[in-house]
């Protein structure tokens, strides 16, 4: 499962051109979403993904790409950027290789990824914190806002 976040430019041209680089297979609604750490800056778009089954390796590599394609740039850490993947789980699937931590440290802290993971997996688990719906009741989710755009388009 992947998630997408973007705050920079066209912000929906680039989650759907990262969709299809992708080879998204089940996609969520589009969030409008306000920016969690960093310095100030605009809201985001956020959506999760799922993808076909690959190795943590072949999908951190996916991403990296779909970011490259994106003119992605990493200068300030949780700053503005044009597009950024992470992957969040992986199966059950558990990695603590520094290059790619899985699942994510943070998914569970983060109402922007679990809100969209619940539409493309109302029963998703996220290994080692629970159920993705038990998780989301202890987050604040004012800063998510469900958007009428689709990433299918």
């Amino acid at each position: 499962m992947l998630a997408l976040g973007s705050n920079l430019g066209d912000r929906l041209a680039r989650l759907r051109a990262a969709t299809r680089l992708l080879g998204a297979v089940v996609v969520s609604s589009v969030y409008e979403t306000a920016p969690v750490g960093g310095p100030d800056q605009d809201d985001y778009l956020n959506a999760v993904v799922l993808v076909p089954a690959a190795s943590p390796r072949d999908l951190l590599a996916a991403a990296r790409s779909a970011e490259d394609a994106a003119s992605r740039v990493r200068s300030v850490r949780w700053g503005p950027r044009t597009l950024d993947v992470d992957v969040i789980a992986c199966g059950d699937l558990a990695s603590d290789d520094p290059d790619i931590l899985i699942p994510h440290p943070r998914a569970h802290m983060r109402a922007f990824v679990c809100v969209p993971w619940l539409d493309v997996d109302p029963d998703a688990v996220l290994p080692g914190h629970g159920r993705v719906e038990d998780l989301l009741a202890g987050l604040d989710v004012s800063g998510v806002r469900r958007t009428p755009w689709s990433l299918c388009g």
